[in-house]
């Protein structure tokens, strides 16, 4: 009898397994698959904490008090502050007492061994015998200051305050530098924010011109010449107000980044940044020969400079201290095992004091080199202060001429804006009446956007000429109380 035949069943029904099989899997793996991404999307997406900042108003100060939370030059700036105060504290050691403790243990085989033989004047006495232990041990603790090293131990606490004095100096340096890049920032959103609005209004008025034009033609009463050039001057102002947008967009990324903050990935194009100044003139008002005076006397870099030659002079005198002698004291306690006994844990043990001179009669010219190599290192930061100084009444005195074409600019453009409207408005009224010509209200309109743009980057130009000025002289530096504590 035939077995009946099962392999087409068991065929089917295994690759049907199989199909199952693979859908569950690929099941899954997109479920698993997901899951990562929203796990991996959720790891890089910040708290909604941490993006307040893209949609909270801005204001001028506002920006600077978080540019020095999290500028990332000022928070360098910190660091290397306070890597100064380390060298100032390792420059105080030399006047601090020392705290010494020492000890060791020595295995020595090779020993002498002492033997006392009987004198012939003293009978009965057959002599001793003494054999030092191989092993042997001690330790001392002991307290020594210094009480003369030549003049330099006042000099270090001279030097130890320049320095943190000089580093100070340099903190106020980076923190101007970086609050005026972060005012610049600033004002150049506002001049880009002005110019987005002065091209958008040039490109409503040429396309009114445009449909004008396109009525007039249809009613038989222009060319159509006048439509193409009306045509021409809308496409030719686009770009424009493109580029007006796009350096709107740069700004934005700029003065962020200013700030110390990250960008969320999300944002593609326009950072929702609000401002809330504007670009206005508020009347400032300070002569050339005080703007001098104060920047001489404010400026960080001056002083950072005035404290690095006076180091130099230290070092010299640091280095002259090499001829004289040094002198310490010390005190302490001593504990050994005793070379007498064979007991390991015997010991003898006392207080101890002294006095110690060191001088080196000669050190092979070391001195001599290291005092040459000071006085020529100071030689030379006397004129890098000298120079400096020139540079920084340089630098006022550009400053000032700036600032005071930026406010001449800004004078002679007050009516020019109102002047060039109702030089559109007659020409338009012209054109309209026959009188005049598509040439000439095209003309007005673009004087009109030239009077727009001129108004607003004489506005930026003088808020920039004006921070520039305010930091050539030193204005805007840290108080007393918003600087760093001091160790």
């Amino acid at each position: 009898m035939d077995r009946p035949t099962i392999t087409p069943y068991v065929g089917q029904r295994f690759e049907a397994s199989t199909m199952n099989a693979m859908r569950t899997l690929a099941s899954v793996a997109l479920w698993c698959a997901a899951a990562a991404l929203e796990l991996r999307a959720a790891e890089i997406a910040p708290p909604a904490s941490a993006l307040e900042w893209l949609t909270r108003p801005l204001s001028v100060a506002e920006a600077v008090d978080v540019a020095l939370r999290q500028n990332s030059s000022i928070l360098r700036g910190k660091a290397d502050l306070e890597a100064a105060y380390g060298v100032v504290v390792q420059t105080r050691a030399i006047v601090l007492p020392k705290l010494r403790a020492t000890s060791g243990y020595t295995f020595d085989e090779a020993i002498d061994k002492l033997s006392f033989s009987s004198p012939t004047n003293f009978p009965g006495f057959t002599g001793v015998g003494i054999d030092p232990s191989e092993n042997k041990w001690a330790a001392n603790i002991s307290v020594v200051q210094s009480i003369y090293q030549g003049g330099r131990i006042n000099s270090a606490l001279r030097t130890a305050k320049l320095t943190k004095q000089q580093a100070l100096l340099q903190y106020e340096a980076v923190v101007a530098d970086t609050l005026l890049d972060v005012r610049v920032a600033y004002y150049d959103i506002l001049l880009a924010a002005q110019q987005i609005i002065v091209q958008e209004a040039s490109v409503n008025l040429l396309r009114k011109e445009l449909e004008d034009a396109s009525r007039r033609f249809e009613a038989g009463t222009v060319p159509r010449f006048n439509v193409l050039r009306a045509e021409v001057e809308v496409a030719n102002a686009r770009p424009k107000l493109i580029r007006a947008k796009n350096a709107h967009r740069i700004a934005k990324n700029n003065l962020a980044n200013l700030l110390g903050y990250h960008v969320p990935t999300n944002v593609w194009e326009e950072i929702p940044l609000q401002l809330t100044a504007k670009l206005e003139a508020e009347p400032y008002e300070i002569d050339l020969p005080a703007a001098v005076a104060q920047a001489l006397e404010r400026r960080p870099e001056l002083g950072v400079l005035r404290k690095a030659e006076r180091l130099r002079k230290e070092e010299i005198l640091m280095a002259k201290g090499g001829y004289k002698p040094s002198l310490e004291l010390f005190a302490g306690y001593g504990a050994r095992n005793t070379s007498f006994r064979d007991d390991f844990l015997q010991d003898v043990a006392g207080f101890n004091a002294g006095i110690q001179l060191n001088w080196d009669i000669f050190d092979g010219r070391l001195t001599k080199g290291k005092i040459q190599q000071a006085e020529a290192l100071h030689e030379r930061a006397v004129v890098d202060l000298d120079d400096t100084t020139r540079r920084v009444e340089l630098e006022v005195r550009t400053a000032y001429s700036n600032f005071i074409e930026a406010q001449e600019v800004l004078e002679s453009q007050k009516k020019v804006q109102e002047q060039a409207e109702e030089a559109l408005r007659l020409a338009s009224s012209r054109a309209e009446a026959g009188t005049g010509t598509q040439l000439d209200v095209l003309n007005a309109q673009t004087s009109l956007t030239e009077a727009r743009t001129t108004q607003s980057v004489a506005l930026h130009d003088y808020a920039v000429a004006r921070a520039r000025l305010e930091r050539a002289i030193g204005q805007g530096i840290l108080k007393e109380g918003e600087r760093p504590a001091k160790p």
